[in-house]
């Protein structure tokens, strides 16, 4: 070791110590639990009985005698053998996108068109004409025919106001005749780059626009007011802490929308820690390639440190991109959104500037042309710690498993997509195609880690059914018999790693979330009953009874522990 690096090596031992000691030698805390069930999370699988926190850190763990003592605090939380887990990450999510569809028509769980078109009917009636009527949710594998509708249902319930409503995934909606005519759609309008407009045999649209041709309507809705962004990241922090999240890795955030978030921590109306990525390339990534990333705003609030790009589009839309074309749609094999040389160019530009790179993939092709990208950028700037990430894995074909883990690049990954697609997902792929399909114990088993998220508001914010997903590979109804392609479970240990640890390496966090050591911030989940042991249908109903961030409870569901 040179002599710079032993300088270096013992100004950080020395820091260590001298705040070691200091914290651990004064006896008073801010904050103590005890009497509980306390998962650490770290690699020893420590179970301890009682924490202190002084400001937002844990400052020790241990028995309850060892703490009580010793600390003394004017806030103590009797645990009556209640169980603890650090704060839930879901490491792929979307805030924005999560409050404004709990502003808008919940379509999740319709079941027919007729029944989407009686939702907008009561819309409109309540809707000035020729303002928008707008909703998510939709998905037409659950109809009794799978097939994408058309705009002839809407316009009969809204024949004077334009409607467009986005499929579940995201990467399609389906708009009325108003909305078309307004966009200026019809039958001569060429399908853009990366996306494509469903027509009938006539070649007439039918109102259904997959990825790219979305923003052919999409770009004439009115973007939401920064009263409007606000409200619905309030929402949807509020939604999170309710079960339990306190960092979501926020994967698409414009300029405008980190704003209103700095915004709102700065008016203290946003107790909740963002990793966010870049919505891909555009002014927003120009400026923080100018300006630099944001790393621990305001006590480790926010971080913008990443970019999220797209390689394809959805499995349940027919965009993701497959190697052969889909088994349920011979002349098709899905979109590339970016090509590998874009891809590559991207990459490198973050590397260059310490960006991390976040690529949405769900086709075998998709992840290929990405793991082909990182692997050329990578030769390019070899960083040594990059954590490059691709965002979804669903499809991977059998040769690239191994790539991942090569070449330290994270599959964030969420388990729920594998059990809401799983009773069409052969129909696309065919069976020997989707053994390579949400295939979390493979990757696991070639030395990856994965970061678990679920990606909402495409599907529930609830992180616990994430975890049941990932153990069972079944539905709520705990089907298939088995579970779907068994041998891919997950122990609970791993699935909760998955949202804990695992996720705070994903966004080069791990120093100081994910498990509940000493110096860690205090970022910790109450349940009223184990959620390392009970029986796994109890993951479908138990909900915490307290969220606690940086020493401060921020959920409360009873309001039921003394403080002293």
């Amino acid at each position: 070791m040179n002599p710079r690096n032993m300088i270096i090596l013992f100004v950080v031992i020395a820091t260590g110590t001298i705040w070691y000691f200091t914290m651990n030698n004064d006896p008073v805390a801010d904050m103590i639990v005890y009497n509980g069930r306390i998962y650490v999370m770290n690699e020893q699988n420590d179970v301890v009985e009682a924490l202190a926190i002084r400001r937002d850190r844990i400052i020790v763990s241990g028995t309850n005698d060892e703490i009580l003592q010793y600390y003394q605090s004017r806030k103590t939380i009797d645990l009556q053998g209640r169980t603890v887990i650090p704060g839930l990450t879901d490491a792929h999510a979307h805030m924005l996108g999560l409050g404004l569809s709990m502003m808008i028509i919940d379509l999740v769980g319709t079941r027919s068109a007729e029944e989407i078109a009686e939702l907008v009917h009561r819309q409109v009636e309540q809707t000035e004409s020729g303002k928008w009527v707008r909703g998510r949710g939709w998905d037409q594998n659950h109809w009794p025919v799978r097939e994408f509708p058309d705009h002839t249902v809407l316009n009969r319930v809204a024949p004077d106001n334009p409607v467009y409503l986005t499929r579940v995934d995201g990467h399609a909606s389906w708009v009325n005749r108003y909305a078309l005519d307004l966009s200026g759609i019809t039958r001569d309008t060429p399908d853009p780059d990366g996306g494509r407009i469903i027509r009938d045999a006539d070649c007439n649209p039918t109102g259904v626009l997959i990825d790219a041709a979305m923003s052919l309507v999409a770009d004439n809705i009115p973007e939401p007011t920064t009263s409007q962004k606000r409200a619905a990241l309030k929402l949807a922090i509020e939604e999170c802490l309710s079960y339990g999240i306190t960092t979501v890795h926020d994967m698409g955030m414009d300029l405008a929308t980190i704003d209103v978030y700095r915004d709102m921590i700065r008016t203290g109306d946003a107790a909740f820690r963002l990793y966010v990525a870049i919505d891909g390339v555009g002014d927003t990534w120009e400026h923080f390639l100018q300006r630099g990333r944001i790393a621990g705003h305001a006590r480790n609030m926010l971080t913008v440190r990443a970019i999220k790009l797209y390689s394809d589009g959805a499995l349940g839309s027919r965009g993701a991109a497959l190697i052969e074309p889909y088994s349920d749609d011979p002349g098709n094999d899905g979109l590339l959104l970016m090509s590998e040389e874009e891809l590559y160019n991207v990459t490198v530009q973050a590397l260059e500037n310490g960006f991390q790179v976040c690529t949405h993939a769900i086709g075998d092709r998709g992840n290929r042309v990405v793991l082909n990208a990182y692997e050329r950028a990578l030769r390019r700037v070899p960083a040594h710690n990059h954590r490059l990430r691709i965002e979804h894995v669903q499809v991977v074909h059998p040769e690239d498993f191994i790539r991942f883990n090569k070449y330290g690049i994270i599959p964030g990954m969420q388990p729920i997509h594998c059990t809401s697609d799983m009773f069409w997902a052969v129909d696309r792929l065919g069976v020997e195609r989707a053994r390579g399909a949400y295939a979390w114990r493979t990757l696991l088993d070639r030395g990856s880690i994965i970061a678990g998220g679920s990606d909402f508001p495409v599907e529930p914010v609830n992180p616990l059914l994430g975890v049941f997903a990932a153990e069972t590979r079944q539905d709520e109804n705990f089907e298939p018999e088995g579970g779907w392609f068994p041998e891919q479970r997950l122990t609970r240990d791993e699935a909760f790693r998955m949202f804990t640890s695992w996720a705070a390496f994903a966004s080069f966090e791990e120093e100081i979330k994910g498990t509940l050591e000493p110096g860690k911030l205090a970022d910790f989940v109450v349940y009223p009953d184990d959620v390392l042991t009970i029986d796994v249908s109890g993951l479908l109903t138990i909900r915490p009874d307290k969220t606690v961030l940086g020493g401060k409870i921020v959920f409360d569901r009873h309001d039921e522990y003394a403080l002293d």
